[in-house]
């Protein structure tokens, strides 16, 4: 068992990493909470394989349980299926006493968590997150979101869980596409530590070693993660450096319509935007090439003919992380020393065609 320790001002609370920890869910939930209704919201992939075990645990420790499913996929994380959500919650008579545990990868916790914060101004949220991309990212830090036709996670909340569980062996059933865009998260959080989760990175030289080493890669991507989050909970500071990737990541991502996965658009934007920060010799040489061996590794893409387009600099323009007219892009002095360079929106276009004049820079 391996649990790491999230102290927050207002909030404290665990995420614990252990092989085979679902079969031990109902007792791990318990020494969480007192017994209440739990509301399981998962999706039309995870359900099938895992609720009915999950329930099953939950039931026999107590509890009282009502699973919710919602449609696989990022096109979930909208209106109406929140409201959905709220309606079945409605119907089910939960109270503010009650909880809610997101079964599922990121789009399910970022949805679950969103109706868990704002249900009845919030209820108790677990989460226990079944991607690769939800266990090392998305389920740690206590971001919830849902999506806009304008860009992704554009109306969301910071709302912290009472847990997080993680069990490793759920990987097993995670299609390889799947399981690599997860990576791209791990690859990221590597770059920006450094040091010895770099080395780690280099052992993974195909798709089968993600499996081999998930429980250390699991491990130190969230030790990194919560020690971000604790420095900087609300994103005011240092971080936005996990926003690594995700500028271009998240238009090329809508754009693409369902034919990329995150953690792909992710790895694109890695690839290509340190590359440009080579070019203006902000990264140096060298940058965009050690990320592409890692990440092309494991069989990521590092490029999308989607950069450039004039839909590519709107969904750019309007991305959650412009602030006062200028974009926070997070590039590599050096392994392990992220940096942010402020862009300004009106500039976006000369930036990424790579023409910023020097005097810009």
């Amino acid at each position: 068992m391996k649990t790491i320790q999230v102290d927050l001002p207002e909030k404290q609370y665990s995420i614990h990493i252990e092989p085979g920890m679902l079969n031990h869910l109902g007792t791990w939930t318990a020494k969480i909470w007192t017994p209440r209704q739990i509301a399981v919201i998962s999706d039309s992939h995870v359900a099938p394989l895992y609720e009915e075990q999950v329930i099953r645990q939950l039931s026999d420790a107590g509890f009282r349980v009502a699973a919710y499913q919602v449609p696989a996929g990022e096109a979930s994380k909208n209106w109406m299926e929140t409201i959905r959500l709220y309606r079945m919650l409605m119907t089910d008579h939960f109270q503010r006493t009650d909880g809610i545990l997101a079964l599922g990868g990121g789009v399910v916790g970022d949805l679950a968590g969103f109706v868990a914060s704002t249900y009845m101004r919030g209820l108790a949220l677990i989460q226990v997150p079944t991607s690769l991309l939800a266990q090392v990212d998305s389920s740690v830090g206590g971001k919830t979101a849902i999506d806009l036709e304008t860009g992704k996670n554009l109306v969301g909340t910071f709302y912290q869980p009472d847990a997080v569980f993680i069990d490793p062996d759920l990987l097993a059933t995670l299609p390889k596409r799947y399981l690599a865009e997860g990576y791209a998260e791990v690859v990221k959080m590597a770059a920006l530590s450094g040091n010895g989760f770099w080395k780690l990175i280099e052992q993974i030289n195909r798709p089968e070693d993600m499996l081999l080493h998930a429980e250390a890669l699991i491990e130190q991507s969230v030790t990194f993660k919560a020690g971000v989050v604790m420095d900087d909970e609300k994103e005011n500071g240092r971080r936005q450096i996990l926003n690594f990737g995700h500028t271009i990541g998240h238009a090329i991502e809508l754009l693409a319509q369902g034919k990329l996965a995150h953690g792909e658009a992710v790895s694109i934007g890695m690839v290509q935007l340190s590359a440009l920060f080579e070019k203006y010799r902000l990264s140096p040489p060298g940058a965009a090439a050690i990320l592409t061996n890692r990440l092309q590794a494991a069989g990521l893409p590092v490029a999308s003919s989607l950069i450039g387009t004039p839909d590519f600099y709107e969904k750019v323009k309007n991305d959650k992380k412009n602030r006062g007219g200028r974009l926070n892009m997070v590039y590599l002095q050096a392994l392990g020393r992220p940096a942010l360079y402020p862009l300004p929106g009106d500039r976006a276009g000369l930036f990424f065609s790579g023409k910023m004049p020097e005097q810009e820079r």
